[in-house]
This record gives structure tokens, sequence and C-alpha cells, in this order.
């Protein structure tokens, strides 16, 4: 999919066009939209197609008339499990004034510069690609703050668990926040670089949203490694209550099988043929025989009670 933004008195409106000056992005594009591109750019494909690549990693590069931003941004895998993963967002300035963003999934942040008034200032872009890496972060805030509920809702279930399956959702948590630590790190380093102003110049007006995206980006670096820490030690804890968990059904079910077997003793005593007296006589035998056997059961029930062991 291609949309096609121009700025019409610094304010973005959508067009059918590709001019100087226009914001091009591009969603899992076609090779007939990539070659749409290509065309009316003079960006090479290469460069398009290796932003495409899901494993590509947050970096600055610069070729001869183009300059490649890349950073991470989260999507979620499965919404009853919050897995997430990260998926590249290539950005591309050219010398000739054009802005490329380029991604497999789309980005749904970006609909707020699409449909508001947001202006791209200066020919550099500095201020709309700062104000990207600021809502980056505060996507992974926002997830961060979802799968910290998600993981305080699992607390309850887990304690009274004793299977393996809230465990290996929290478990699954605990890969999504690795994912997490590695994208937001990338894309400091990206942003580090971008402070030096060697591949981009940063205006006096940009210094402050400089300062902002760092700090939003390193906030949810801690929250993250804060989580990762916690869910870490949560997951160790309750895998040894899940055992405890099962050792007292064990412990409960071995306790019930040694008093329901005293009925059995008993009646297998009585039943052998051998004489009883008065008691294989008597025509209130039969329910002697059950009280002694509820009698028997009962005694070794308070005694395995006694002991916790039922």
């Amino acid at each position: 999919m291609i949309n096609i933004y121009k700025a019409e008195n610094n304010i973005l409106s959508k067009t059918e066009e590709i001019n100087k000056g226009s914001w091009i992005d591009l969603i899992n594009p076609t090779p007939e939209e990539i070659q749409l591109v290509t065309t009316n750019t003079g960006i090479e494909r290469e460069i398009i197609t290796k932003l495409l690549d899901e494993e590509e990693l947050p970096r600055i590069e610069k070729r001869n008339e183009e300059r490649l931003i890349i950073l991470d941004t989260p999507y979620e895998t499965d919404t009853n499990k919050h897995k997430y993963k990260t998926n590249p967002l290539g950005i591309i300035l050219s010398e000739k004034g054009y802005l490329l963003t380029i991604s497999l999934k789309e980005q749904p942040f970006l609909d707020y510069f699409k449909n508001s008034e947001i202006k791209l200032k200066n020919k550099n872009k500095t201020n709309f690609i700062l104000q990207i890496f600021i809502m980056v972060a505060a996507i992974y805030q926002k997830e961060l703050t979802s799968i910290n509920e998600y993981i305080n809702s699992k607390e309850k279930a887990l304690s009274k668990s004793t299977n393996n399956k809230e465990l290996l959702h929290l478990l699954n948590v605990e890969k999504t926040l690795v994912y997490f630590i590695t994208s937001l790190k990338a894309n400091e380093v990206v942003l580090e670089k971008l402070a030096k102003g060697l591949v981009l110049p940063i205006l006096k007006e940009d210094e402050e949203l400089l300062e902002d995206a760092l700090i939003e980006t390193k906030q949810a670096i801690e929250m993250a490694s804060i989580y990762r820490e916690i869910l870490s030690s949560m997951t160790d804890t309750y895998a040894t209550i899940i055992s405890n968990n099962l050792n007292d059904v064990m412990k409960f079910l071995a306790g019930i099988t040694i008093v329901f077997s005293i009925p059995t003793m008993v009646a297998s005593f009585i039943g052998m043929n051998v004489p009883l007296g008065r008691i294989g006589s008597s025509p209130m035998s039969f329910i002697f025989i059950i009280l002694i056997s509820v009698l028997l059961s009962l005694i070794i029930a308070y005694i395995l009670k006694k002991k916790n062991m039922l």
C-alpha cells in the first residue's frame, strides 16, 4: 500500500502525485508500487527493498543522496497472551526533498501526523523525525503498562494453579520484554547518533525535542528492565508454588487412598473362610462390620490429619 502526502502551507494533505517535498508512506508495498516510487524519486530500489527485511536492525546510514534512519516499533502477535514482537520502520530522507517511511506492517501512530495539522519543519524534517521517536517510545510505554496489568491479573490464578499453562503465558511475556529492551536500546543508540548532528542538523528549536525523545526512550528501557526483573523473579517463585500445589494434591490423594483401603481390608479379613464365633451367627453382623470399618477409617483419617497428611 502506498500513501502520498504533500505539505500545503506546512500542513499535510493527501495527494495522488509524487512531487518534491512529498511524504511517501509505504506499507508492505507491491513491486509495482516500489517501481513507481523509484521512478519518480530516483531512490535506488535496493534501498527500499532492504528496509522491508523484518530482521533489519535500528541504525543510521548515509548514502550519496539519501540518509536512512531505522528504528524498531512494537506490534502485538497474540492479543489474549500479550505476545509482542518488534518491526523495523525505515525512514529515507532524499537530498531532492522526498521523505519516505517504509514498513512491513501498518504503523497506526503515523495517522497522528496524517490527520492533524503537524508541520513538516525545515528541509531536513528533523522535527518530524524526532516526533516519531517520541511517539514510538510512548507506544512502548503504553504496551509495557498493559503488560504489567496482565502480569498482575495472573498472580491470583498462579497461586492456585497446578499446571504450567499460566506459567507458559508469563514466559511468553518475558520473551516480549527481551524484544522490547533490545529494540529500545538500539533506538536509543540511533537517537544518540542523531544528537551529534552528523547525519541531520539539530537546530536550536529541535534540541528540546531531542532531549524529550531520549528521556522517553530511556524511561521505556527502565520500565521494561524493571518488569523483566519482576517477572523473572515471579516465574521462579510461582514455579515452586505450582510444584507445591501439585504435591499437596498428591498427598491428599494418597491419604484418601489409605483411608478408603481400611473397609477393603476389614471386608477381606472377614470374608476369609474361618469361623467368626458369635459375630458370624449374629443377624447384626453386617452392621457391626460396617461400624468397625467406619470407626477404623475415622481413626486413620484423624491421625493423618494431625500429621498434616490429609
